[in-house]
């Protein structure tokens, strides 16, 4: 496979500006002397802190050209946007302009922390402010090695044959992996509709699985995963120029507009998108692998208190008559299984960006690096339409990146998307 033909963008916490184009807020400053900078600055802390506004330095040093004395700049408050009245900065920021001799004008600084240092640079001919490059320990932020592309361009080649391949209607697909052994965890499409879920709603929860917990399918996918040929790119290009309504993470309510039929009705589940399916997958595989686990025992609370609904027949029971013991017990006996914790340090490729809710699931489960290949512009929570890594208030933080597929680059999937997702804005 041509990994040169492949191209690997990360999405960053926060939208992407040019770096000569930041926007900006205004705030009231003011020259200050230096000998009242510490207590000017203590107090404006507790007054009017800049909460919002951390990566912005509260004090500009200068070197006045003429004399070579330094010149400090106090940011005093934020500033309204739509009016210039000095008078309106709050009682408490106006008692210091007599004691402290300050002249207060309005200036703008940058509203957001650059993301790169090219936009920190741009900065900071504006108002001085802190650049953080990232420090947390994932692999791809600062690019990716050849065999590290290999790996990934293989197995998002998987998620996009079994997107194409597995059904009539084009449908979303997830593929999570385990990266330090370059295994295939769970691969699962969507199955919202009847048409998309399996034949046989009942085969899940007969899953097989080998000595090292993988499923009969997961066995193919890897194989798959390590073998030399091409993905089918005009498969998937002649399925992007039909509808794309069945994809569930573009379509979020697009189920409640079909048919009413009684018998295919009761099959429907509108949560089942690929990426909850493939997380099913995977602690259906944990609780097999571990079934002495107390974790295996406890009561599902994910799943719904109906007895008879369509998510509880799909889940995998750790009892299935096509479990073998004898199997899970050689498992059991080596001595580098570990039970991992959900999906941590696992990575998930996806056909098309998840939704919020698929992107939320994701955060639950600790994964460590979301791949997809086309953006969701409906109801993506990546960056299309919310930036869900961005979250400050969520306890885990994953790394989201965008696989361009082989062609003709940046203007190939352009093109592609655009053919494929008409049809989606205009069925929605």
């Amino acid at each position: 496979m041509d990994s040169g033909a492949w191209e690997i963008i990360h999405i960053p916490d926060k939208p992407a500006f040019s770096p000569e184009h930041q926007p900006t807020l205004k705030v009231y400053a003011s020259v200050i002397k230096p000998k009242f900078a510490n207590t000017i600055v203590r107090q404006l802390c507790k007054i009017a802190p800049l909460e919002d506004l951390r990566h912005v330095k509260r004090v500009r040093r200068k070197i006045l050209p003429d004399n070579g004395e330094p010149q400090l700049t106090v940011i005093l408050c934020l500033a309204p946007e739509h009016n210039d009245h000095l008078n309106d900065m709050p009682p408490d920021v106006q008692k210091l302009i007599g004691p402290y001799e300050l002249s207060p004008f309005i200036t703008e600084v940058c509203k957001y922390a650059a993301v790169s240092k090219e936009e920190w640079e741009e900065q900071c001919k504006i108002w001085p402010t802190s650049f953080h490059p990232p420090t947390y320990n994932i692999d791809g932020i600062g690019g990716f090695s050849e065999e590290d592309k290999q790996s990934i361009c293989k197995f998002m080649s998987v998620a996009i044959n079994l997107a194409v391949s597995s059904h009539k209607p084009l449908v979303n697909a997830a593929v999570i992996v385990d990266p330090s052994v370059r295994r295939v965890i769970a691969s699962e499409t969507d199955q919202v509709y009847p048409s998309s879920a399996p034949c046989d709603m009942t085969t899940s929860e007969t899953i097989p699985f080998n000595e090292t917990g993988e499923s009969t399918h997961c066995q193919s996918v890897n194989r798959e995963a390590n073998a030399s040929s091409e993905i089918c790119l005009n498969g998937l290009l002649e399925k992007l120029k039909g509808s794309s309504s069945a994809v569930a993470c573009l379509n979020p309510w697009q189920w409640s507009l079909q048919p009413h039929d009684g018998d295919k009705c009761s099959q429907w589940h509108p949560l089942r998108h690929a990426s909850i399916v493939a997380i099913e997958s995977s602690a259906a595989r944990d609780r097999y692998l571990f079934p002495n686990s107390s974790e295996s025992f406890g009561m599902d609370h994910s799943q719904p208190s109906s007895a008879d609904s369509p998510a509880k027949k799909q889940k995998t029971s750790i009892n299935s008559p096509g479990v073998q013991n004898d199997s899970r017990e050689a498992a059991l006996r080596d001595p580098s299984m570990e039970k991992p914790y959900l999906c941590t340090g696992y990575d998930i490729f996806l056909l098309w960006e998840p939704c919020t809710m698929c992107a939320m699931a994701l955060v639950h489960q600790r994964i460590k690096r979301i791949f997809y290949a086309f953006p969701n512009p409906t109801a993506g929570g990546l960056g299309s339409v919310y930036r869900l890594q961005g979250e400050k208030s969520l306890n885990h933080h994953y790394a989201v990146f965008r696989v361009l597929l082989p062609g003709h680059g940046h203007a190939h999937n352009a093109l592609d998307l655009d053919q494929g997702l008409k049809h989606v804005t205009a069925e929605s």
